[in-house]
């Protein structure tokens, strides 16, 4: 600033040098070297990008490549120019972007303004009906109240003439009496002998011909309520370009059918918008451009949205979804429809077909029809790719609350709650069934009640949440709240991982180490183990190797879940299979094999049940969660394409039916939508 304002004050070397440098540069004469006096700069050293004159170039700079000033400076001025044109050509892209941005801030202070004259004038309106109300109740009182007066007033003037009418015939008749002559007494006792019998016998209006009861009540208790709640702003964060569209509908449709596609709203980051109301709009068109089908919105109220629609002639549609106006991720989407004779058969088809018995009580295998993104995909990306299923992901790596470090073994409670064993942090984090922080608690130790790796965690019917602390080598039991209840299976567990609680209230532990499964009582009574290293059907396989861990050996069994008929059902990381046990360890059956197609396993980790028996499968070394029908057969994948996992882990089902699924080599869990 000091060289710009031409500051005769300026006193620093350098400010100096650069102003002669500029007023050269305006005057288009040679620079002069400011190391050298009087030498041109002419010369220019690409490694030290500076330019010099030729006593630099055989001093300092003498080891450096140089090349005369003028070549460089065409080559700088053309690389100059290309990254001119490259920044130029974005200019009409950006003031597309501020007159649309500043359109919605114009409407936006235009719908403040009406929604501010909108509020006045019902809210003056209201005043008037108040004041109007209040005008009438006052009529009414002043009209009760002037007919009571009506009544006691003539019952009042009755009351005072009676008296008046006696007191003068008393003092008439005692004067007449005290004062009076003979003749006088006798001349006037008849008439006022009648006269005082008529009063004495004179029937007074004495008991009052009315009350004084008036009162007035006004019940504003609820009107109150109403009033303090009166009047809802609706608004959301939801913005197009993050938020999606899911379900086959988007994409193919079969005529005469009605067909749904959702839409999840999300904020400017990419974070689900949790409330609804947002403006959606649904255009189906032909090719000419002409309006194809009816469509209509229904809002779930917690950031979905379902578009349901129905095409009555096959061919080429554009589907184009809008929110505010502005297109969603991906839309228009290109929509065929053909005929529902020629619609291929869908996962969904199968898996109804799987879970009804058929009449010799055998189940039909399938092959899904679709194949998930995975680690092992190939790396072209499809045309227009389907949307998966995520509902939302929390966390990243990281010690704070919300953020995780390897973490392992998740749970869900029946009082919606999700429930994280952060095993590298050494804690367990608590959050609600939509992903909002609750607690966290557990110190790192090796002292009952703290925690070392905690690897596996379910919620048992009490609610109290159940830990296995691998490092520790026992189960740790704490409350709802996080205090420290008890602690089971010391002595007898080498590597506890996965752990799941039955019906009778039993603690179902893997123990990844010493290769079998711990049954106790709440209390930490063994009721019975079954197990061991190897491959056969009731033992788990154990994987040696001189660099797998510090014992030299990777130990295979690593979650359980528990179904409606108290089954224990185990994941065999290293026989790539899942087998099911009775409730007292009986073999029932195993499925899986090593490999990536439907129904392969490369090294299966977390397992849950859903409510009509269906076993979801963490596929670890696939990055995938495959669906099984009750006897292990194949059903179908859960969709992770658009967010893919990294060697999943833990996975439950949320009280809400949802799949919550931690993601350990991207420290966050997230939960996905799933067909039952």
């Amino acid at each position: 600033m000091e060289v710009l304002q031409r500051d005769p004050e300026c006193s620093r070397p350098e400010a100096c040098s650069v102003l002669e440098s500029v007023s050269a540069a305006v005057a288009g004469k040679p620079l002069c070297c400011p190391n050298h006096e009087g030498k041109v700069m002419e010369f220019y050293c690409e490694s030290c990008e500076t330019a010099m004159c030729l006593d630099c170039t055989e001093g300092e700079h003498r080891e450096h490549v140089t090349v005369p000033l003028r070549d460089v400076v065409e080559q700088h001025k053309a690389a100059l120019k290309t990254q001119l044109d490259a920044i130029h050509s974005r200019l009409p892209q950006l003031t597309a972007a501020i007159e649309l941005v500043s359109e919605i801030s114009r409407q936006l202070n235009d719908r403040k303004n009406e929604a501010v004259a909108e509020i006045t004038s019902t809210f003056e309106e209201l005043e008037r009906a108040l004041h109007q109300r209040k005008s009438a109740l006052i009529t009414d009182l002043e009209s009760i109240c002037s007919a009571k007066q009506k009544v006691l007033q003539a019952q009042l003037s009755s009351l005072l003439q009676g008296k008046e009418h006696i007191q003068s015939s008393c003092s008439f008749t005692e004067q007449a009496l005290s004062h009076g002559s003979a003749t006088e007494v006798l001349l006037v006792q008849k008439q006022m002998s009648e006269r005082v019998t008529a009063l004495a016998r004179h029937d007074f209006p004495e008991r009052p011909h009315q009350n004084a009861h008036l009162d007035c009540q006004v019940e504003t208790e609820g009107l109150r309520r109403s009033i303090q709640n009166l009047g809802v702003l609706l608004t959301t964060a939801a913005v197009a370009h993050t938020s999606v569209a899911t379900g086959e509908g988007l994409r193919h449709a079969a005529t005469g059918q009605h067909h749904t596609v959702t839409v999840t709203t999300k904020d400017k980051d990419g974070e689900l918008v949790r409330t609804g109301n947002a403006v959606l709009k649904a255009e189906i068109t032909s090719v000419d451009g002409s309006r194809a089908a009816e469509t209509e919105v229904t809002d779930n109220k917690n950031g979905t949205y379902e578009v349901g629609y129905t095409l009555r002639s096959e061919g080429e549609y554009s589907f184009a979804l809008l929110l505010y106006g502005q297109p969603i991720r991906s839309s228009p989407f290109r929509l065929r429809a053909v005929k529902p004779s020629d619609v291929p058969q869908s996962p969904d088809d199968v898996k109804r077909r799987v879970k009804s018995p058929s009449g010799t009580g055998g189940h039909i295998r399938q092959k899904a029809v679709r194949r998930p993104s995975s680690m092992y995909s190939t790396t072209k990306k499809k045309e227009n790719p389907i949307e998966d299923e995520l509902i939302y992901r929390v966390g990243s790596r990281g010690r704070e609350r919300g953020e995780f470090t390897n973490l392992q073994g998740i749970s869900a409670s029946s009082n919606g709650r999700v429930v994280v064993a952060d095993s590298n942090n050494q804690c367990i984090q608590v959050f609600s069934n939509d992903g909002q922080f609750k607690m966290r608690f557990g110190v790192r130790g090796r002292s009952p009640g703290q925690l070392q790796r905690p690897t596996g965690v379910t919620v048992d019917m009490n609610g109290d949440i159940v830990v296995a602390d691998y490092d520790n080598r026992w189960v740790s039991i704490f409350s709802s709240d996080g205090k420290f209840k008890n602690k089971i299976g010391a002595g007898r567990l080498m590597g506890p991982k996965g752990v799941a609680v039955d019906k009778n209230g039993h603690i179902i532990t893997v123990d990844n180490k010493a290769c079998c499964v711990f049954i106790f009582q709440s209390n930490g009574k063994l009721v019975t183990k079954f197990g061991g290293r190897g491959t056969s059907e009731r033992q788990f396989a154990e994987k040696l190797g001189p660099n797998l861990n510090k014992s030299g050996s990777v130990f295979s069994p690593h979650f359980v879940a528990v179904n409606n008929k108290n089954e224990i059902i185990v994941t065999d990381f290293h026989n790539h299979s899942v087998k099911v046990y009775s409730a007292d360890g009986e073999f029932l059956f195993k499925f899986g094999s090593h490999g990536e197609g439907n129904g392969q396993f490369n090294a299966p980790t977390g397992v849950a049940v859903d409510s009509n028996g269906n076993i979801i499968v963490a596929d670890w070394g696939n990055s995938r969660i495959q669906v099984f029908d009750s006897t292990g057969s194949f059903l179908s994948y859960i969709n992770t394409s658009a967010d893919p996992l990294y060697g999943p882990q833990g996975l439950a089902l949320t009280s809400d039916g949802h799949v919550a699924v931690a993601d350990s080599g991207n420290h966050c869990f997230k939960v996905y939508r799933y067909l039952q």
